[in-house]
């Protein structure tokens, strides 16, 4: 299937927090509004620009040996940051937080306490499966499966929650629904990793992926409650210490969920930072040797790059 072109991604095989609205998708300020009549509603402050960091991202390529895409907005002025925003990347394990958001709005109530079993060959066929190799004689609710996918990346939980929701073609069409016409979910784990030239299967753009994330936080998808829970599994992310968070100034907490599969290395984030408005930052990253192994420290150090941007 294919909706939207773009860079053709390398071959990689698989091995609470309080939001505003986004007021602008672009980093160049909108003109000035004229001033408003004591009667009339306030203006909406144009957003801001940020810092052209091209040559530090096109730094860090050359260091690693990879390419990088970043998309990060300041969810208060709609500032934006964009280097190679809309190029494709293999999203790997990220999409498992987009899958858990779509889960929380589409399975209410006591259907999410149902237990669902499984069997060892499910968790050997899924590959990385830390929470659900351990209870394949007990099960989980669908509530522990969707909070391990995030919590603790597995693989297993991911497909459990993608088949009640139905599926890797559901969840494509509950992200078209929320505007991303982009992200192009085809398969479940673990072939979601492997991915082709030339195709754009299973693959997303930074751009898309922070829009995707900031709808999820804004209050136009998820219900407070759903918000909260999904930012609490995100800011219990096992998996992201070396990545954002790593990058990301002292004090600033970060909710995240990282990918990773051969040569690609992901973090989204959403991070509230003292005394301003929470970014959402997207990383994304694959090396350009499709047998070279990812590196945590180009997402650290990207983040930090990208992060520095925002810093009040």
């Amino acid at each position: 299937m294919t909706r939207s072109t773009g860079g053709v991604v390398a071959v990689a095989l698989a091995g609470g927090l309080v939001f505003g609205l986004v007021g602008c998708a672009s980093a160049t300020p909108s003109p000035s509004a004229s001033p408003s009549s004591p009667t009339s509603a306030p203006t909406s402050a144009p957003p801001t620009s940020t810092p052209d960091l091209s040559g530090e991202f096109q730094a860090l390529e050359a260091e690693f040996g990879a390419r990088v895409g970043i998309s990060a907005v300041d969810t208060g002025t709609g500032a934006r940051l964009s280097y190679r925003a809309d190029e494709r990347f293999g999203y790997a394990s990220t999409i498992k937080a987009l899958a858990a958001a779509v889960f929380l709005h589409e399975v209410r109530g006591s259907a999410r306490d149902e237990v669902v079993t499984w069997s060892a060959e499910d968790v050997e066929a899924a590959g990385y499966s830390p929470v659900t190799s351990e209870q394949v004689e007990t099960g989980l609710t669908l509530s522990q499966l969707a909070e391990a996918a995030v919590r603790r990346s597995d693989n297993t939980a991911l497909n459990l929650v993608l088949a009640r929701i139905g599926g890797p073609a559901a969840l494509d069409a509950a992200l078209v629904s929320l505007g991303d016409e982009v992200t192009e979910v085809v398969n479940a784990e673990p072939l979601l990793n492997v991915i082709e030239p030339g195709s754009t299967d299973d693959t997303t753009t930074p751009a898309a992926f922070t829009d995707n994330l900031t709808r999820l936080v804004d209050g136009s998808y998820l219900e407070p409650a759903d918000r909260a829970t999904l930012l609490a599994w995100m800011s219990g992310n096992a998996t992201g210490d070396t990545l954002i968070r790593a990058g990301a100034p002292a004090g600033w907490q970060v909710a995240d969920k990282s990918g990773g599969a051969g040569g690609i290395r992901n973090d989204i984030a959403i991070i509230d930072r003292p005394g301003g408005d929470p970014i959402v930052l997207t990383i994304l990253t694959n090396t350009l040797d499709p047998d070279a192994e990812y590196d945590d420290a180009l997402v650290a150090e990207a983040a930090s790059v990208a992060l520095a941007a925002f810093e009040q």
